[in-house]
């Protein structure tokens, strides 16, 4: 199991260290996903899960636009728990367009990693349809890594939250 992480790591960093070393990446720390999960750790995950779902399938797919298309996914930069503090409307179905406004403006994307941030939330976003085999499987992992983390499946982010949030200073 160590080896496997140890591995998984190596790739998220061959593929996206830039993205991992932002500012605004990092600050995804001290908003909370779902339950208590930070944003970072989520889209780490499905990330992870989607490189081990697309092995375990056998799928062809692009590792590097997939891995940067996922840890994007959520690249939203607000806490959607915060009504004053998020856009209008519902955020399952805005946050994908908000996600993928602030990755074009800090990242070069591909049409690829474009279609995986936009269309993660299908089927609930029923016009954004994932257009590539990418793009599946990062919906895939983030639903049931959504679905671990909804159910407090995905254990030891509370004391890692708090830690964030004292951090950064954040109420």
């Amino acid at each position: 199991e160590y080896n496997k992480q140890r591995k998984l790591h190596k790739k998220l960093n061959d593929y996206a260290s830039d993205i991992l070393n932002s500012e605004n990446f990092q600050s995804t720390r001290v908003h909370v996903q779902h339950g208590s999960i930070p944003v970072y750790r989520h889209c780490i995950d499905v990330a992870k899960r989607s490189l081990l779902l697309a092995k375990a399938l056998r799928i062809r797919v692009n590792e590097k636009e997939m891995t940067r298309g996922a840890l994007l996914h959520d690249y939203f930069l607000y806490d959607w728990h915060d009504k004053g503090n998020r856009p209008k409307g519902l955020h399952g179905y805005t946050h994908p367009l908000a996600a993928l406004k602030n990755a074009e403006r800090d990242f070069n994307l591909t049409g690829r990693e474009k279609n995986i941030i936009m269309s993660h939330m299908w089927p609930l976003t029923l016009t954004k349809l994932p257009r590539c085999r990418e793009a599946w499987i990062v919906s895939a992992a983030d639903k049931y890594t959504s679905m671990l983390e909804t159910l407090k499946l995905t254990h030891g982010a509370a004391g890692q939250y708090i830690k964030n949030k004292e951090k950064h200073n954040v109420s």
